[in-house]
């Protein structure tokens, strides 16, 4: 299967989906089939933080159009913050849209995580990941949501993590698990492998990332499905 990435939102976290892609897939034995658009993401900033999701939505449309056009099955947003517009993005869209929020409540409760840390945008953890958590129950960093999450659009932008920005996040992390009951902090925001990446915060991490990497890789390989589509123009 074709896979058709959204990416630049923010680049590295672009970088990181085609690299654990291609690993996995070649693991698999299988040649992966990927086209990749470039989003802006200053416009995905500014449309975030304005609950601007039809505008967004739009913008994305004409994306996913250019990955049909380049033969792509299907499309995948590579940013957990920027799926708040989600829905509106699927009743646009020309292909089949794989979430990658979706498939997180299903897996963490198969680990056995009964309480999550989150940490990605201001919106993402607010809303406890869009409220699709039903068999998990998340926290949130507790008094300086705001500061986190505009540590984590900044990183996003530029593209590197600072080591203070670094300490923030590893510190609130701490804070959730050691305060908050969290049994794993999970990196929903997919830039944050900036931060964590070669580090040991001293709790468990799970990387949202590879569960929508590992979702993709069963389509392009074989072992999923699409799901049905729910609106939009397919076909």
């Amino acid at each position: 299967m074709h896979l058709g990435l959204i990416g630049g939102i923010g680049p590295a976290a672009t970088v990181v989906y085609y690299q654990r892609l291609t690993s996995l897939v070649r693991s698999r034995g299988h040649r992966l089939e990927l086209t990749i658009v470039h989003a802006d993401v200053d416009e995905l900033v500014r449309n975030n933080l304005a609950d601007l999701r039809q505008e967004q939505a739009q913008a994305y449309a004409v994306l996913i159009d250019r990955l049909k056009a380049a033969g792509a099955d299907c499309a995948a947003i590579t940013s957990l913050g920027g799926h708040f517009c989600f829905a509106e993005t699927e009743a646009l869209s020309s292909l089949p849209l794989i979430s990658g929020v979706a498939p997180l409540d299903a897996y963490f409760a198969e680990q056995g995580v009964k309480t999550i840390g989150l940490l990605g945008t201001e919106v993402v953890m607010r809303t406890k990941l869009y409220g699709q958590l039903n068999q998990t129950h998340a926290v949130a960093p507790d008094g300086n949501m705001q500061e986190v999450g505009t540590a984590y659009r900044n990183m996003a932008v530029r593209g590197d993590c600072a080591e203070e920005d670094r300490a923030l996040f590893f510190e609130a992390g701490r804070r959730m698990v050691a305060d908050q009951g969290a049994d794993a902090v999970v990196l929903a925001g997919t830039d944050l492998n900036l931060a964590f990446d070669g580090h040991d915060p001293g709790y468990k991490v799970i990387d949202a990332l590879d569960v929508h990497v590992a979702l993709l890789a069963d389509l392009a390989t074989g072992k999923a499905a699409l799901p049905h589509p729910t609106g939009g123009t397919q076909g």
